[in-house]
């Protein structure tokens, strides 16, 4: 079941293409880059995880769900033909296990926040590799 449930994870995350709001960004060498929506909606996701955590870790319950998440159905990828059938699962089964988060149950908040994260790292083990240590450090031990 853990498979499964980190298998759609990673599908959700292939988001790490791109936004159709593209932000300019100047990187370190003084490159200029476009963000895309995909882009800045993972950062934001990751932001708001990382948010949850310290919560969470706090004692606390996260309040209430970002209605922004929802947009992993429309933001623009970099690549249109990453959005597939797969993506599209990944993407449900993440934003299920990341509105258990914020709904009280009797189950650990910290299980719960460990399984949507662990969403994110099954998708993007399919696609976009490259931020998985960086989300692996939102896992609570």
């Amino acid at each position: 079941m853990k498979k499964i449930i980190i298998l759609f994870s990673i599908i959700l995350f292939v988001g790490c293409n791109s936004r159709k709001e593209q932000k300019v960004e100047i990187t370190p060498k003084g490159n200029f880059y476009k963000q895309s929506e995909m882009a800045a909606l993972m950062l934001l996701m990751y932001e708001t995880n990382a948010q949850n955590k310290q919560l969470i870790l706090d004692g606390k319950q996260p309040k209430e769900f970002p209605e922004e998440f929802l947009k992993i159905h429309t933001a623009q990828l970099t690549d249109s033909t990453d959005r597939t059938l797969e993506f599209k699962t990944f993407s449900d089964f993440y934003l299920r296990n990341m509105k258990e988060v914020f709904e009280p149950s009797k189950e650990s908040l910290i299980n719960k926040h460990n399984t949507a994260i662990n969403s994110c790292i099954t998708c993007h083990q399919t696609t976009c590799v490259g931020p998985i240590p960086k989300i692996k450090k939102l896992l609570i031990q």
